[in-house]
Parts: C-alpha cells; structure tokens; sequence
C-alpha cells in the first residue's frame, strides 16, 4: 500500500512522547506540513509548547489543520498515587480529549485520530480468540475506562458535527526508547540474567513503534478510516519464551531461559503480591488486524524481527 501525504497540515499532540516524536519526526521526513504539540518543545516545522486539550481557545492553533492526531494522555500509572485515579484519567483522557475535538470541528478540521488503546477491550484473551473490533468493550481499570468513554464522546461528536474520528487501539508499543517493563525485560536479556520463563506458551499481540506510525499516517488520509475503530498490530504474535529468544538474536547475545512452569511462576507472584506482572507475561492477549488489512490495505512494513532489532540498538 502506498500512504498518501495529507495535503493539509497535520496537528499533533502528545508530540514530546515515545510514539509522538516518531510520528512527528516521520510526518517531517515525509513532506507533510506538521503543528507538534507538546507541554515540552520538540523539533518540528512548527512546535508549541501548550497544554492544548485543556485550552478552551485553540481556535487558532487548529485552523488550517487538515487533521489532528491526539497522542496526549494521562498514561496507564502503575502504583497510581491519586485518590481517584478514574478521576484523573477523565479529566485528561475525557474532558480533555473532547474539549480538543469540539474545537477541532468547530474550526473545519476535517478528521481527528485518536490513539486509544486495546484496554478498552479487555486485559485477555482465551487462545485462539483474539479481540476484534466488534467485540464488546469490556474495560478493566480506570485508564481502559477513560479510553472507552473517550470513544464514545468522539462517536458522538462525530455525529454532532460531521468530524471524521478514526480510533487506534494499540496493544504493547516497542522500538527505540521504549520504557517501563519492556525496557527493564530488554535489558535483562542483554545482561545475561537467567530468566524463568522458559516455558511460557502463550500468545500475544505486539507492535512495533514504526509500525504504529505507519499506520496512523495511513488513517489520516484513507477514505476508508472515516468513523472507524482498528485494532493494529505486528500481525505475527509470540510467546513470552519466543519474545525474550528474539530480543537476545536482536541484541547478539546468549539466551538464558530457564523452563520453570507457568503454574509455579503465577503461585510463586501471588505469593509476592505480583500476580498482575505474571498476568501480563503468561497470559494471552491477542488482537485480529484484518480490518486494517481488509479495508485500508495495510500491513506491517515492518517485521516483528526488524522492530525488536531497532528497539534494541536503539
């Protein structure tokens, strides 16, 4: 598939971000005119250093803009200190969201893409039913609820108003730069920490930073992803035990697996009130691209084995 350039320019928020500066910087690389938008000043054509989606005047940022791509967020917190964290993730994720489509639509902007994430979906999957886009939402904690009636607000503003919203619900986001748990599962493999998790056979979707990329250029000027929800990913799903195999053949080092099984490695976390990381490294989680393939034409340009060689060399 061949992505068109847009024409007009595109407004990006969330633009000091991991996923944000590679879009920006792609966006650049590509020709297309882009506003990047961040609470920190990052290189682009033109950046503004603003917290956009709680301004109730970027009238005159957005004007001219032929598509806003909105990247900010309050982001999945680990250890969430707020008293309320449902709260704070619709003040962000909600409120803020929907203040910045309203004004989107209200200037002429004609499409607004939105990068939610697989967590509106669920935290699992059973083996071999991976979640579609016509599956019922089925949130579990406050930052998949937030996303969740993030989508429903844009749905409806959508309606209201004539703005094309196209909704992107990634799972795991790797490449260069990645951070938190991933990081840290990198970096044990390149130190040679024997690891036990050798034996873990599930599956789950991944995908790669320049994938994600590739993708949300392509909703922003396909006629196809007018009013659409995708899920995307690298289209070929590992295991944990394949996962840390291909990180160690990316990093040109030895892989230390040891094969301890599944039900000890969950009994062994609950025991330490870590049950929840084991989840995430034992448990299915899978997503079905073939909307994305089907109706826009795309595929991953990037292999599952190319993206964990640039998110380990960085």
């Amino acid at each position: 598939m061949t992505i068109k350039l847009c024409l007009e320019p595109v407004f990006v928020t969330g633009a000091s971000g991991f996923l944000g500066q590679a879009l920006v910087r792609r966006l650049a690389t590509d020709g297309s005119a882009v506003t990047a938008v961040s609470r920190r000043i990052v290189a682009a054509q033109q950046s503004l250093r603003v917290n956009v989606a709680q301004s109730e005047d970027a009238h005159n940022l957005l004007a001219g803009h032929g598509c806003v791509v909105h990247l900010a967020a309050r982001v999945h917190v680990m250890n969430d200190s707020e008293p309320d964290p449902l709260a704070a993730f619709r003040a962000v994720n909600v409120a803020g969201t929907l203040n910045l489509a309203r004004q989107a639509a209200a200037t002429g902007v004609k499409r607004f893409v939105f990068i939610s994430s697989v967590k509106v979906n669920g935290e699992q999957t059973k083996p071999g039913q991976p979640f579609t886009e016509a599956d019922e939402p089925n949130p579990q904690d406050a930052y998949g609820q937030s996303k969740h009636e993030a989508e429903m607000g844009l749905r409806q503003i959508a309606a209201d108003t004539g703005l094309e919203v196209v909704i992107i619900r990634p799972p795991l986001v790797y490449g260069p730069g990645v951070k938190a748990n991933f990081a840290a599962l990198m970096r044990a493999v390149q130190r040679g920490w024997p690891l036990p998790l050798g034996a873990v056979h599930n599956q789950r979707s991944l995908v790669a930073l320049d994938n994600l990329v590739d993708f949300i250029i392509a909703c922003t000027t396909h006629p196809q992803a007018a009013n659409q929800t995708f899920l995307v990913s690298d289209g070929q799903d590992l295991s944990t035990t394949e996962l840390i195999r291909g990180m160690a053949q990316a990093a040109g080092v030895p892989v230390r697996l040891l094969p301890v099984p599944v039900w000890a490695l969950q009994a062994g976390a609950t025991l330490l009130g870590k049950g929840d990381a084991v989840q995430r490294l034992c448990g299915n989680l899978q997503v079905d691209i073939a909307k994305a393939r089907n109706l826009l034409g795309w595929l991953p340009p990037v292999s599952i084995e190319e993206g964990l060689r640039r998110a380990v060399v960085g």
